[in-house]
């Protein structure tokens, strides 16, 4: 068997980043793009793909606002600054790698920030709220103010425009008003284009709530609003009296036509929004009236409930309560806002622990999941669920919380899974990938196994099956057995037993016997029995790993040593038991052992250690073999990659490094992390390796060592074929195609030997051209701009060389015989607009530095060239020296003497 070929090239396909931390969020009427907030930073995401399409300028204040037109055309984004930023939004779905810049920015738009705004059905008119009780009415396409309205008694809390797509059944024409909600519990309506618009005054003022409203949505026909606030109520109005005054009347606020109240829900919670659905959205419940009104809400429980506003009961429920209820949970997972799409029949809920969700009002089901912010990623697995017929499908993150992620490798869709107190420090997967096993603070290990593993729909997930407790303190390494028994008919070889290490520097090993991967997702975990319990180490044990065999574990702790010990498991139906026995200890490392792994292929161990090191043990004798130097901090995770003939290593320099051990060096360095980079993981085709790091970012690191190669043949091949020409080109007198050819290359040492050897076969006495042959002076004289400037740049670097400063000073004479000045500044002009064509402005300043090229170029000329002049000059005058002592030495200047004293 032929030993594989060394990797040494992996290319950063894809990442995961931060795509939500705060702030607002807005998604495009067709439900195929998001806007989201991370920092001060506008982001701009594709939500299928997870691809971003771009980034908006910011003005380095936090978005307190914004929304999209209904029409898509325009982000209109309101910043801490008080400023109003207008976008343009991207026609295409194809990534624009410039930030882009707004086609409108209004430096002061309110006094004070603004926190709610809203645009109308027609894309033409953009409401704003401000924390000072003003509401202003803007033009977006011409940016300016149509209306303002005053007398709010706080913080306008909510907006909602009431332009009636439907009002033919109502007998009137077309109108337009704005509704209006502030913390002094008030609802204000306002007729743009009727009394408010003179006066500055609601046409209406609605008492009914006593807390804050946060959410307002008016029915298509312009009849119903309905108003949803922190004093756990929805009321709903019937604004018919409003659209049945005539334009004459000016008595807006006569009581004969307020709206009337017609329903108050308790909906017993805190409600954050509240929204109307279309009658064609929800399917009417058997025996009701076509006219049901329905709508949703959202609040504190964190799940977004339909409501029927007629009965004021719930018709349904989008979400899952939380498993663990605790007040700081409950708070963090509330509803901040819900996104009503009516186009794809969805609602997308934000949540104030950053994460998205993407419910179907059809199904009622959870189509997507956003996770906005993963915070510090801890450690990583690739997961196969059963359902997927591909391996590796999905990616398991701990991060510095107490859910765990499940990324689809497909996308952005994620779930979180429930069941630890505190923060999840560790992470494994049993043989197959199919079970996933986690080790937390709360002192406690979890297994979990895949829902609905028979199908392959949206509605998938993990649920804990298996739960080992027992350790005194945190658990920090986790390792799974590798080999495994079949479950009956399933053919699934799951985990016969686990071991856990904790900072009570103990190591447990637990049954998993009677663990079924796939039971009821609705069924209590099966409590796990403890097999051993055997101190380990003097501090903490940081890092496991189960030898492929399953026959040897491995530990590694901040004691600086990694022991090795044998297992034994013995199961025979009625009884299991297991221990271990303690074969060696590894010493040589000078900090903790932070990582630990079996080779998978020959009887070695890697260890990554805070020294900085990465040594490789043998397992017969438990001695150092080798030792990897070059992270410049922590070695925090190491892997065997390529049948042990490369490790992959990350360190807490924010760098992943490939290398090759029989030689003990660094193959590649990979470089997109900005911070401690605490996770790694390889795919089972050893074509992906995929890092995560305290900067919030997973790297997914392809093998491109196969197109890199075929790329350097590509060009080895093209230049070989190049130099052929350029010879044959040499040979066949074509000067013309040969100095083309040599500056395309950018090969100055061939043009060096062209021009040398055109010089020297020179005769200056029999021929007139400049240089020496009359064809190169041709071409010297017609050659383009950028050539002509690529030239020059090799003429002033022979020139710097005494050897070559002969032909450089020839080369140079023939340019500036043979062409003038004026010619010889153009080019380097021409050069720079060439360069400039179709590119973006930092290029083009990069371009202009090139327009003054012609000056650097003389100036460095001007030194070499005087420092050739005054050498040729002492030259000569040493060559005066020789002639007269060669004369002395034939007696030439004596006779000369004698013979004019004769005459």
């Amino acid at each position: 068997m032929t030993a594989p070929k060394l990797k040494t090239a992996f290319k950063n396909a894809r990442t995961i980043s931060p795509l939500y931390t705060s702030g607002p969020v807005a998604v495009t009427p067709d439900g195929l793009k998001i806007i989201t907030c991370v920092g001060e930073d506008i982001l701009y995401t594709e939500i299928a793909s997870g691809n971003r399409i771009c980034q908006f300028a910011g003005d380095t204040q936090s978005v307190t606002s914004l929304c999209i037109t209904p029409a898509a055309t325009h982000l209109l984004a309101f910043t801490s600054s008080l400023s109003l930023r207008i976008f343009e939004l991207p026609g295409s779905s194809s990534a624009v790698h410039k930030v882009v810049p707004p086609i409108r920015v209004i430096a002061r738009a309110h006094e004070a920030p603004v926190h709610v705004c809203t645009s109308d059905s027609t894309s033409t008119y953009l409401a704003s709220g401000s924390a000072d009780g003003v509401v202003k009415v803007w033009d977006i396409v011409r940016g300016y103010i149509t209306h303002v309205f005053k007398g709010h008694g706080g913080v306008v809390s909510a907006l909602a425009f009431n332009s009636p797509r439907d009002s033919s059944s109502l007998g009137q024409q077309q109108s337009m008003q704005l509704i209006t909600a502030s913390v002094d519990t008030r609802i204000r309506i306002f007729d743009l284009f009727g009394q408010s618009r003179a006066t500055g005054k609601a046409m209406a003022v609605l008492e009914g709530h006593v807390s804050v409203p946060r959410g307002l949505d008016v029915s298509r026909d312009g009849r119903w609003l309905v108003s949803g606030g922190r004093d756990s109520v929805v009321l709903v109005w019937d604004l018919s009296p409003l659209l049945q005054i005539e334009p004459s009347n000016k008595k807006g606020k006569d009581k004969a036509v307020s709206p009337k109240l017609a329903k108050t829900i308790p909906v017993l919670e805190r409600v954050e929004a509240v929204g109307l659905l279309a009658p064609d959205e929800e399917p009417a419940p058997m025996g009701s009236s076509s006219e049901t009104l329905r709508f949703f809400t959202g609040g504190e429980s964190g799940v977004v409930k339909i409501w029927d506003a007629r009965e004021g009961s719930v018709l349904a429920t989008l979400g899952q309560p939380h498993a663990t209820v605790t007040d700081d949970s409950q708070e963090s997972r509330q509803i901040v806002d819900v996104i009503h799409i009516p186009s794809t029949s969805t609602v997308v809920s934000v949540h104030a622990d950053q994460n998205i969700l993407f419910h179907s009002l059809s199904t009622r089901s959870l189509l997507r999941q956003l996770v906005g912010f993963n915070d510090e990623i801890v450690d990583i697995t690739f997961l196969s669920p059963p359902s997927k017929a591909l391996s590796d499908t999905h990616l398991a993150l701990a991060t510095n919380s107490s859910l765990i992620r499940v990324y689809s490798r497909e996308g952005l869709d994620a779930r979180l899974l429930e069941g630890h107190t505190d923060i999840v420090l560790c992470l494994d997967k049993d043989s197959d990938g199919r079970l996933l096993a986690s080790g937390s603070k709360d002192r406690s290990a979890r297994i979990w196994a895949p829902t609905n593993p028979d199908k392959d729909t949206s509605d998938w997930g993990y649920h804990c099956i298996g739960v080992c407790e027992g350790h005194a303190e945190s658990v920090g390494a986790v390792a799974m057995s590798r080999k495994g028994n079949l479950e009956g008919s399933n053919e699934h070889s799951l985990p016969q037993f686990m071991f856990t290490g904790s900072q009570d520097r103990t190591i447990k090993m637990w049954d998993l016997s009677n663990i079924r991967s796939f039971e009821n997702k609705f069924a209590d975990p099966i409590r796990c029995k403890s097999l051993m319990t055997m101190k380990a180490h003097d501090k903490d044990i940081n890092a496991l790993d189960v030898a492929p065999n399953d026959r040897l574990l491995v530990s590694g702790s901040q004691d600086r040593t990694a022991k090795i010990y044998e297992i034994e498991f013995h199961n025979s139906g009625k009884v299991v038991s297991g221990s271990l026995k303690l074969l060696g200890t590894c010493k040589g490392h000078k900090r903790g052992v932070w990582s630990v792994r079996f080779g998978r292929d020959e009887r070695v161990l890697a260890t990554g250690s805070g020294d900085k090191t990465v040594k490789l043990w043998n397992l017969d004798d438990f001695t150092c073999v080798k030792t990897f130097e070059g992270h410049t901090n922590s070695v925090l995770r190491v892997d065997f990659l390529n049948m042990g003939m490369q490790l992959v290593t990350s360190a807490s320099d924010g760098l992943v490094k490939l290398w090759n051990v029989r030689e003990e060096e660094c193959m590649a360095t990979l470089d997109n992390h900005e911070d401690k980079v605490w996770a790694l993981a390889i795919s089972a085709d050893e074509r992906t390796i995929v890092s995560g790091a305290a900067d919030s970012v997973v790297t997914f690191w392809e093998d491109c060592t196969e197109e890199q190669e075929e790329e350097k043949e590509k060009k080895r091949a093209d230049l070989a074929l190049k130099e052929q020409d350029f010879i044959n080109y040499v040979s066949l007198h074509d000067y013309r195609q040969a100095i083309q050819l040599a500056l395309a290359m950018e090969q100055p040492g061939r043009l060096l030997s062209l021009f040398r050897n055109i010089i020297s076969s020179n005769d200056p006495t029999t021929s007139s051209s400049v240089l020496g042959e009359h064809a190169v002076d041709e071409v010297l004289r017609t050659l383009a701009g950028s050539d002509l400037t690529k030239l020059l740049r090799f003429v002033r670097d022979w020139n710097a060389n005494a050897k070559t400063s002969f032909v450089a000073q020839s080369v140079l004479f023939a340019i500036l015989k043979l062409r003038s000045a004026d010619d010889v500044m153009r080019s380097f002009v021409d050069e720079a607009g060439e360069s400039a064509l179709g590119l973006d402005l930092a290029t083009n300043q990069e371009s202009a530095k090139k327009a003054t090229g012609l000056r650097d170029m003389i100036d460095a000329l001007i030194p070499y060239t005087e420092r050739h002049l005054s050498r040729m000059d002492r030259l000569l005058q040493e060559s005066y020296m020789v002639d007269y002592i060669l004369g002395e030495m034939d007696d030439g200047m004596f006779d000369g003497h004698a013979m004019d004293i004769d005459q």
